[in-house]
């Protein structure tokens, strides 16, 4: 199942590394998304992860903070020593443009 969020990257976090057990290095960014879908309006805040060192330089590449932005994401659960983990892991950000809307011009009305 795919899900979907519009709204403001408000913080992109420094990248994580670090090793497997088998030696294996990995990469790992956390950037967050806020919009006003919220109970009557209010301010909602989504943390999602990015996996992968070529997923996360191609991120901090293209993507900035302010940007409006759509994400789309899986909700991954693990399990580590009884605990169970839920992440927000994203796969796409696609940016949203404004486009401006044209000035009609209507030439009975003077600006003075």
């Amino acid at each position: 199942m795919e899900y979907k969020v519009k709204g403001t990257m408000a913080t992109i976090c420094p990248t994580e590394t670090g090793t497997t057990k088998a030696g294996k290095e990995w990469k790992k960014l956390i950037f967050t998304v806020t919009n006003n879908d919220g109970y009557e309006g209010r301010e909602m805040l989504y943390a999602f992860e990015v996996f992968g060192a070529e997923k996360v330089e191609n991120f901090a590449k293209y993507n900035k903070e302010g940007s409006e932005v759509e994400v789309k994401f899986d909700i991954r659960t693990n399990e580590y020593n009884g605990k169970y983990y839920t992440s927000l892991a994203a796969f796409r950000v696609d940016k949203l443009e404004s486009t401006p809307q044209p000035i009609e011009e209507d030439s009975d009305q003077l600006p003075f």
